[in-house]
Order: C-alpha cells, then structure tokens, then sequence
C-alpha cells in the first residue's frame, strides 16, 4: 500500500488580509417629523393599533369571514410559497460556507478478450474515494452572499405579512359595502314607495281639477328616478359578495349561496386608534420589506468587493485507488488578475442598485406617512359631512311631513308635496352614500396603517 500526501505552502493570502465584512447598509434617515403624532383630529387617538383590528366592530359575522380568507386566499398561497422558496435560498446560501464532501467508486475489469468468464472478474480494479472542498471565504464572499440571501427571505416575510393586510382590509371592506349596499337599497326603496304615494295623490287631484298635467309629469318623473337609485345599490351589493368568495378561494358563483345577514354597515365606537409614525414605520410591511432589501442589496456589495481578492479553495482525496490507500490534500488560489474589469463593473452595478434600493426606502416611508395622513383627513371630513346630512335628512323629513298634512287640508297645493318628497329623497340617499363612503374610510385608514400582520405571520 502507497501513501502519496501532498502539502502546500502557507498561503500568502492568510497574512496579507483579514475576513472582510460584508457591506454595511447606508444610513437611513427619518426626518424628526415622521416619528411624531399624525394629525390631531377627534376622529383619532394615539392608542396603538390592534393586531386584529377588525375585531374592533364587535361582528363575529365579519371575525368569521376574515378568518376565512386568511386560511384559504390564493394570493396568500402564493406569497407563502415564495417565502418558502426564499428560505430554501438562504439555506443554501449558508451551506456553501461549509466543506463539501463526495463519494465516488468504479469498477474496472481487466479483460483483455472482452470476453466474460469467471477469470475477468477476479482480475477487475474496484476503486473508491472520498473528495473534500471547503472554500475558506477569506474576503467574505459566501458569508455576503448569506447574509443578501437572509434578508431577501426577511423581506419575503415582509411582502407576506402585506398581503396578509391587504387580505384582511379587502375582506372588511367587501362586507362594509355589501351591509351599507343592503341598507341602501331598504331607504331607495323606502323612497321609491314615498314617491309612488305621491303619484297617486297627485293623479287624484288632477281627477278633482286641482292641478294640471303638468305637476302628473313632474312627480311621475321623480318617482322613476327614486326607483333608478335601487339597481346600482343592488349590483353593489352582489359585487361585494363575489368579492369575499374569491378573497376564500372560491367561484364567485358559490357567493350566491351565502347566508349573511346585515343591516348597515359595522361602525366604531369610540376614535378610531392611530398610533404615531414611529410604530407606523416599524409595523407596516411594505416600509419593512424596503428596508430588508437595502439590506439585501448591501451585503451584495460585500459580495461583489470580495471578487477584488483572490479565492482560496482547500481541496483533498481519500480512498483505495488501483488496489493502494491515497490521500492528497492542495490548495486552490482563483484570482482574476490583472484584468479587474469585470470585478469593478460588477462592483458598480451592486452600488447602484444599492443606491435603488436606498431610494425604495425613502418611496415606502413617504407613502406610508402620507396615506395615513391623507387616510386621516379623509375621514375626519367624511364624518362630518356624515353628521350634517343627518341633520339634512331629519329636517327633510319633518319638511315632508308638515307638506303632507297641509296637503291634506287643502292648505298648499300638491306640487309643494313633490318638492318636499324630491328633498326627502336626495337627502337620505345622500346620507346613505355618506355612511357608506365613512365605513370605507375607516377600513382605508386601518389598511394605511398596516394592522393586522402579525397574527398571520405567527400562524404559518
């Protein structure tokens, strides 16, 4: 048996340079501002947002269909797929940095007739070895790598939880819209039948002389209009029903099967809760997932630097080869050098995107604070127009009923009827859309605000 071991000098390479880190992600900076309360409005408090906002309504009907799609959303599906694809990444990422290791055998027969008999086979060859390589990754390389390929799955958890959000605040809004659609749809109605009462009022007076053609026309029309309010309220109402059942996964052809039941839209109680920038930068996703992409696009900075430096490979061989025990052991030194051009552009490209990604930072940020501003002023608006169009429609309706019974007396003539009917009318439509336009603000605001994630992400 022959023992062949073959050793190399000490590398140059160990005494000239020391690990090098990956690349450091650029400084961030929130201006003092973004960290603060939003704006001071009453429809708003300071209080942090809850995990499971929409709990706040106090609906199990609304709890039991956000649970729903949060188990069976196909987006959901999707975006846990990729968050499982991105962790595969990351362990592969970090098994590079550790020793390889390959078995391999063969059989040779020496036969020279190429003809089989017992002969050939006590004369064949059975060689097997093992092989073993281990890059060293003096300059950081594969520990850069690592470290791009951890944060590329951190920010695929982020993109998770933002769909998780959008998830939840689509659900809450196709059930806000299918109760407010569902109410709407009673007062058009409702109006509808004030007006046709009307028609018939009118007809019977102009059978007295009392009015003219004229005012037939006028309050037949109205009521027609009344009756158009009912059908894109109706439609409405059918669309957000579609909308759930495809948020759980299903035809939107099984919404017409669903049994729910709601009389208006699902309101607070009390101000809605905002917190402040500072939690608002830390919770929402999409700001998060900016973040770990700059980091992402940092540590390939690293791994682009380390192709400046050569890389150190050790390699070795055990095994019976030709009938004898071999080892062999040798280093391998890769540097492309003097040529550095394909390293400095490289170098280049990862600066730029660094910068990119740096500037995806600041997009997320500001739009994160300006929805939720915006978010705030919109509602805060819509609330008290919501407010004074009550005013509007009780006063509608005292007006309406005062007209009606002077009518009766013969006090005022029928067309003072049509008009207070007419306001009526455009009044409790006006505070119909009103009520439905704030519930939606206030699931938009919940969605600027990025409630609901953790929970999710804590389920997988």
């Amino acid at each position: 048996m022959t023992r062949r071991i073959s050793l190399a000098a000490p590398l140059l390479a160990l005494a000239l340079s020391a690990c090098m880190g990956a690349g450091t992600p650029p400084k961030t900076v929130v201006p003092p501002a973004a960290g603060g309360a939003f704006a001071a409005l009453p429809v708003a408090s300071i209080e942090p947002v809850p995990e499971d906002w929409w709990r706040l309504y106090d609906d199990p009907q609304l709890d039991a269909l956000v649970m729903a799609s949060l188990a069976a959303n196909a987006d959901l599906r999707v975006a846990y797929a990729n968050l499982d694809g991105a962790r595969a990444a990351l362990r592969q990422a970090q098994a590079a940095r550790l020793p390889t290791t390959t078995v391999e055998s063969a059989l040779t027969l020496d036969n020279p007739s190429n003809q089989p008999s017992a002969a050939s086979v006590s004369a064949s060859d059975w060689d097997i070895a093992a092989t073993a390589s281990w890059d060293i990754d003096l300059f950081g390389r594969l520990r850069s790598g690592a470290l791009a390929a951890r944060a590329d799955a951190e920010a695929q958890a982020a993109a998770l939880d933002g769909v998780r959000v959008a998830v939840v605040a689509d659900t809450v809004q196709a059930y806000v819209e299918f109760c407010a659609a569902s109410r709407a749809i009673t007062e058009a109605k409702s109006v509808a039948a004030a007006q046709d009462r009307s028609v018939a009022l009118v007809k019977e007076q102009l059978a007295a002389g009392e009015v003219s053609p004229l005012e037939v026309s006028q309050v037949t029309a109205l009521s027609a209009s009344s009756r158009a309010a009912v059908a894109p309220f109706e439609a409405q109402r059918l669309n957000a029903l579609y909308r759930i059942a495809t948020l759980q996964g299903r035809p939107p052809a099984e919404a017409r099967g669903f049994a729910l039941g709601c009389e208006a839209a699902p309101r607070l109680k009390g101000a809605l809760p905002v917190g402040d920038g500072t939690a608002l930068l830390l919770r929402r996703p999409d700001v998060r997932e900016a973040e770990r992409k700059l980091a992402a696009a940092s540590a390939r900075v690293g791994v682009a630097r380390a192709d400046f430096y050569p890389k150190v490979n050790l390699g070795g061989a055990l095994g019976l080869l030709a009938g004898g025990f071999d080892a062999v052991a040798s280093p391998l030194i890769s540097w492309a050098f003097p040529n550095m051009a394909p390293a400095r552009a490289k170098m280049a490209q990862a600066l730029a995107f660094e910068q990119a990604a740096l500037a995806g930072w600041d997009v997320a940020m500001l739009k994160a604070l300006r929805e939720v501003e915006t978010g705030l002023a919109s509602y805060d608006a819509e609330m008290r127009r919501n407010r004074d169009l009550a005013e509007a429609a009780s006063q509608a309706q005292a007006y309406a009923r005062r007209t009606a019974a002077r009518v009766r007396y013969g006090d005022a003539a029928g067309l003072l009827q049509v008009d207070a009917e007419r306001t009526l009318a455009t009044a409790r439509l006006a505070r119909v859309q009103s009520d439905m336009a704030l519930a939606q603000a206030e699931v938009t605001l919940f969605r600027a605000l990025g409630g609901g994630w953790r929970g999710g992400a804590q389920a997988r």
